[in-house]
């Protein structure tokens, strides 16, 4: 049997149900030395946290100090919003969008190492790690 358009968009469909709430375009190994200062291929939180923080700057253009639904768009889903705001006003300040980044590293780091390597960077955690750092 061929594979038709609409059997990889069903298959497309069925794995992206698979993926975290966090689901993001997969990356590359060039995507590594995007978020990596030190050149050592690998992402450690700390790199992740400096590239969240420049990606929170430039996603906050009214300069209120938060993120709301709207500019957080494509980066982390309504769910998500939610679980990362534990003040429940709907928005995140930098300090809970660097929390939700540390557990997306956490997801994004099976094997426990404390970094972040191409290939668990190119999986489905590793893809939505990358949306909060860009």
């Amino acid at each position: 049997m061929a594979f038709r358009p609409t059997h990889v968009a069903l298959l497309a469909l069925a794995l992206g149900a698979a993926a975290p709430a966090f689901a993001a375009p997969t990356m590359t190994k060039v995507d590594v030395a995007a978020f990596d200062p030190d050149k050592d291929g690998t992402i450690d939180l700390k790199e992740a946290q400096t590239a969240a923080s420049a990606a929170f700057d430039k996603l906050d253009p009214d300069k209120d100090g938060t993120l709301d639904a709207k500019e957080l768009t494509g980066r982390m889903s309504a769910a998500d919003l939610k679980q990362f705001d534990p003040d429940s006003d709907g928005t995140l300040d930098k300090k809970e969008y660097l929390a939700a980044v540390a557990a997306q590293f956490k997801a994004a780091d099976p094997d426990n190492d404390g970094t972040i390597d191409a290939k668990e960077l190119a999986g489905p955690a590793g893809s939505a790690l990358v949306a909060l750092m860009r």
